[in-house]
């Protein structure tokens, strides 16, 4: 069996933002982890309408997929359902203590400060959070309301990062791709993964 350095739960939720997710996943298997993934009905909508990407809805066939796509070692992807309430994720004593949200939904924001519980993606968030793990929220919407901003602080006063995917610009980005490789090297810059597909500020490139 191939050693992985570690295990970290990505979700995908129905956020517009489905190319941070798939760079994030491209550069964490890279990294050699090992990657739990949670994909909603929604994000799979959104993923096919942003990125023409068609992820398909059995969890066996989008883990074959996805490790296809980023040429995933045996067993370094895996793609669990909705309601598989019996997978790792699930439980405390075998989550991994670390879990990010990319894109997150206000709606998923909500469900997650709410403890509710209703899907394997709030259920995962919900022991990040119990067991005192780090638990990344990449929330995307544009104005937040009151309700959104609430959710954010209870959230953040628990201990969880919010990280909205708002890239910066002093880097001069010169395409897309540089745009989202500022948030997902910020997002691996909090994960404690090394990155190099941003550069540093005050550094050299």
């Amino acid at each position: 069996m191939h050693e992985f350095r570690e295990k970290i739960t990505v979700a995908i939720t129905g956020a517009s933002g489905a190319p941070y997710a798939l760079r994030l996943i491209e550069c964490l298997v890279a990294a050699n982890v090992q990657i739990y993934v949670l994909c909603s009905s929604a994000a799979r909508v959104v993923l096919d309408t942003e990125v023409g990407v068609k992820i398909p809805g059995s969890p066996d066939g989008a883990t074959q997929f996805l490790s296809e796509k980023f040429k995933a070692r045996p067993s370094q992807i895996t793609v669990f359902g909705k309601e598989q309430w019996f997978s790792p994720v699930a439980s405390g004593s075998a989550a991994p203590k670390k879990m990010i949200v990319c894109p997150c939904s206000t709606g998923t924001l909500a469900a997650i400060t709410l403890g509710m519980s209703d899907n394997l993606i709030e259920r995962a968030a919900d022991v990040v959070i119990k067991e005192r793990g780090q638990l990344i929220l990449v929330v995307r919407e544009s104005p937040f309301s009151t309700i959104h901003l609430q959710n954010m602080l209870t959230l953040s006063q628990m201990g969880v990062t919010i990280m909205p995917a708002a890239p910066g610009f002093y880097h001069h980005p010169q395409s897309i791709n540089d745009l989202i490789d500022f948030m997902v090297g910020r997002m691996l810059d909090h994960l404690s993964i090394e990155q190099s597909i941003i550069p540093r500020w005050g550094y050299q490139v």
